[in-house]
């Protein structure tokens, strides 16, 4: 067995209805440095993201009292928990079912069965991710976006009729990465490769639903879709 390798602060929320799933993810992240909290339906691993916040959550979809789906809604909902990181491990596998997970705000899906170790992998991945996005507070301005990288928020607007907007985690960083590089054109894997990382496995429709649901927010004036390439920010 590796030593461990994450910081001791790092606890991972497991929100699944399967005890034999619970104990072998509880023992192989425990053994890999990680805490971890244990839930078993949906009404309890939100609760238990309220009360101490975790830095990730492996969350199952189909579940008693309140379904993956709707706990990852509410987490999204909840301003003090909007850029916690939710990987999906459901054994609902199919493309609507992959295109929904990322539309209620996870940030990475996987299909049940798994290999442990290919999901200890995504989990060090993704918060390694969320460690690099968080270290220099920093402010951008574009058009009439402010985003501001150490709080997570983004202003539209000019002068007193701005509004504010907080993004979830994956939203802001493509947002965010866009905007530093406008009118430099990316592929969907080079978007994936940073914003994702390259140890992360998502697919390129992952990169789609995020653009959709920012232009949901701010319109469809910033990102443009270059045909057969990929997307990039308005100049």
């Amino acid at each position: 067995m590796n030593e461990p390798q994450a910081d001791e602060s790092q606890t991972i929320l497991i929100v699944d209805d399967e005890q034999d799933l619970l104990d072998l993810l509880e023992y192989n992240l425990e053994q890999e440095g990680f805490e971890t909290v244990l839930a078993r339906d949906g009404e309890e691993g939100l609760r238990k993201a309220r009360e101490d916040p975790p830095d990730l959550v492996i969350l199952d979809i189909m579940m008693p009292e309140m379904d993956g789906w709707e706990v990852c809604r509410r987490l999204r909902e909840d301003a003090s928990l909007r850029t916690l990181p939710i990987l999906m491990l459901t054994a609902r596998g199919e493309d609507e079912d992959h295109v929904k997970g990322l539309d209620v705000g996870a940030d990475i899906y996987i299909s049940k069965p798994v290999a442990v170790p290919v999901l200890i992998s995504q989990v060090e991945a993704l918060l390694r991710t969320t460690r690099r996005s968080e270290t220099p507070p920093d402010r951008l301005r574009v058009h009439d976006l402010e985003i501001d990288r150490d709080r997570f928020l983004v202003f539209q607007g000019q002068n007193g009729e701005r509004e504010e907007f907080q993004l979830p985690r994956k939203e802001f960083q493509l947002l965010y990465f866009l905007a530093a590089h406008p009118g430099k054109v990316f592929s969907r894997q080079e978007l994936l490769d940073e914003v994702w990382g390259r140890d992360v496995y998502v697919v390129d429709r992952t990169v789609d639903v995020h653009v959709r649901k920012i232009r949901e927010k701010f319109g469809s004036d910033y990102i443009e879709t270059v045909k057969g390439v990929g997307y990039k920010f308005r100049e």
